[in-house]
């Protein structure tokens, strides 16, 4: 029996090592194609957490200011919606209050990219098939590829840990903002290797990753809206409240660093068993092959058919967010009381024109920057039709360029149109019902609609990255970030109008309540017409890949 069992036993791990074979080197290939986007990364998650401690200083240097703006911050359901609670008045506690929300957002994109690009991008292009003709095991891309996602995440948690040292915060609550990170960096790791294995392109692995991602800022936001200390089984369901739950500088939970890489542990095995047991190139999710003819053929057939599954899917997820906000903004004005400080905050983000209004617009701008991340995304798509010649043998025969990028701007510019339309339709329901208004669901919607011109502004800048500098035109999603985390941080940091000015939801009029003057539409429209126009110029000049 023993003889026979290690025979058995030696062949598993023979079959294990197999399995791995050339994991060092595809990691080394992944770090080095990654050197720049890793630390970009890294580096804006860092600035971030330094830059926010700063704010925090200057602009509430003493306790009982920092004490009052926790207080009135605490009772508004609204607010802790968007940042949610805050758990101490301390320096510390303040400063990584706002981080912590759009950190975990932002690193747990950055692994969303990382994993996918080095596993189902790999796939869908044909590098891995052949690489894998070569001495590399089956599960080895998989591997490499979070590897590369661990060493991303534990250079943020180092480098956000360093920088609020470095501010003076206490090293405690400073490592522990950091791991709380980096745990959120894992989770969202495990979950792109999961869906990498269940899809069949980068597009779907990303949208399916994405649609979590969303659904667990909304669970967050639900949940935080409820309870003023994190308690809401609600947010203890998303990954996002974990981070916050943690406590850094508020009498550190550091029990609650376990749940991330336990969850990230279980979705990665999980990944693993599917990863062995399909084909290169195959997926779990079955899809529909065809027709080639009828109402799929020509370009704009070719993008609806590309295209459609991630227009449904962020149309439903900023429906159900709209929904859920426009329901929470009728209670706004009566929580906030006289606090003048919140109040403040929620004109800044959204005008003078009444708090339940000012909440609305500033959610409106929210939303019309989450629409520009899918406009550019869209636009991009471009690129990787190019990069992976699938564009080539079709502009090879008799369908024009511009004809065929005209398929997918089409879901760049109208796309999104439609998103915010059926975010502002959703939104207005939720507001219309609480506040017993039918009629604003159409006032609401178009406050959404008119973010459209910002967000085709960030778009035609896209256009032009990817007509001009195609090797750059990753560089899009800088612009898209910078635009939302001055956004989402600005009014509540009181940044200077100046930074404020650097992206053009600013100079929009607060819809609804503010006036509606249609100069800075005017404007805009005619800078992304400018811009989309000479990205295209370019894109029929230059070479193809």
């Amino acid at each position: 029996m023993t003889a026979v069992a290690q025979p058995a036993a030696a062949a598993r791990r023979d079959g294990s090592r197999r399995d791995l074979a050339g994991t060092g080197a595809l990691l080394r290939l992944a770090l080095r194609r990654d050197r720049v986007l890793i630390p970009v990364w890294v580096l804006l998650l860092a600035v971030l957490a330094v830059q926010n401690a700063a704010a925090v200083e200057q602009f509430y240097p003493t306790a009982a200011e920092r004490a009052e703006l926790v207080a009135s911050m605490n009772a508004n359901s609204s607010m802790r919606a968007v940042y949610g609670p805050a758990f101490s008045s301390s320096l510390g506690g303040l400063a990584v209050w706002e981080m912590l929300t759009i950190g975990s957002v932002l690193i747990a994109i950055m692994n969303m990219i990382i994993v996918v690009r080095h596993t189902r991008e790999e796939e869908e292009t044909g590098r891995q098939e052949l690489l894998s003709a070569a001495m590399v095991g089956r599960r080895a891309p998989l591997t490499s590829a979070l590897l590369a996602a661990v060493i991303a995440n534990a250079a943020a948690a180092a480098l956000v840990t360093l920088g609020l040292i470095g501010t003076g915060l206490p090293a405690g609550g400073s490592l522990a903002t950091g791991l709380a990170l980096g745990g959120t960096g894992l989770v969202f790791a495990s979950v792109a290797a999961l869906a990498a294995q269940l899809t069949e392109s980068a597009r779907l692995a990303k949208g399916l990753t994405g649609a979590v991602l969303g659904a667990a800022f909304v669970l967050r936001a639900a949940g935080d809206s409820g309870t003023t200390d994190g308690s809401s089984p609600l947010a203890w369901a998303s990954p996002l409240a974990w981070a916050r739950n943690v406590r850094p500088f508020a009498d550190e939970r550091l029990w609650v660093l376990l749940l991330s890489p336990v969850l990230a542990a279980a979705v990665t095995a999980a990944a693993y068993e599917l990863a062995g047991r399909r084909d290169i190139g195959a997926s779990f999710l079955a899809t529909r092959p065809g027709p080639a003819t009828g109402r799929i053929s020509g370009p704009y057939g070719l993008a609806w058919r590309l295209q459609r599954g991630s227009l449904l899917g962020w149309g439903t997820g900023l429906a159900l967010a709209g929904l859920v906000f426009g329901a929470m903004a009728e209670g706004a004005g009566d929580l906030l009381g006289d606090n003048e400080q919140s109040r403040e905050i929620i004109e800044r983000m959204g005008g003078a024109s009444g708090l339940t209004d000012a909440f609305l617009a500033a959610m409106t701008g929210l939303f019309g920057m989450i629409t520009a991340i899918y406009a550019v995304s869209a636009v991009l798509r471009m690129r990787g039709e190019e990069t992976s010649e699938r564009a080539e043998p079709i502009l090879a025969g008799a369908v024009p360029r511009l004809r065929w990028a005209a398929g997918h701007l089409l879901f760049a510019f109208a796309g999104s149109a439609v998103l915010l339309t059926a975010c502002g339709l959703a939104m207005g329901a939720g507001y219309g019902l609480a506040a017993g208004e039918p009629g604003a669901v159409w006032r609401v919607t178009g406050a959404v609609l008119a973010q459209a011109p910002a967000v085709w502004a960030l778009t035609a800048v896209a256009v032009l990255l990817l007509g001009a500098v195609p090797e750059a035109a990753a560089a899009a999603w800088a612009l898209v970030g910078g635009a939302l985390v001055i956004g989402w941080l600005g009014p509540a940091l009181d940044l200077p109008r100046a930074v404020m000015n650097l992206t053009p939801f600013t100079h929009l009029p607060k819809l609804p309540g503010g006036d509606p003057a249609a100069a800075p539409y005017l404007w805009m429209l005619l800078a992304a017409a400018a811009l989309t126009a000479a990205g295209l110029a370019a894109f029929r000049r230059r070479d193809i890949g």
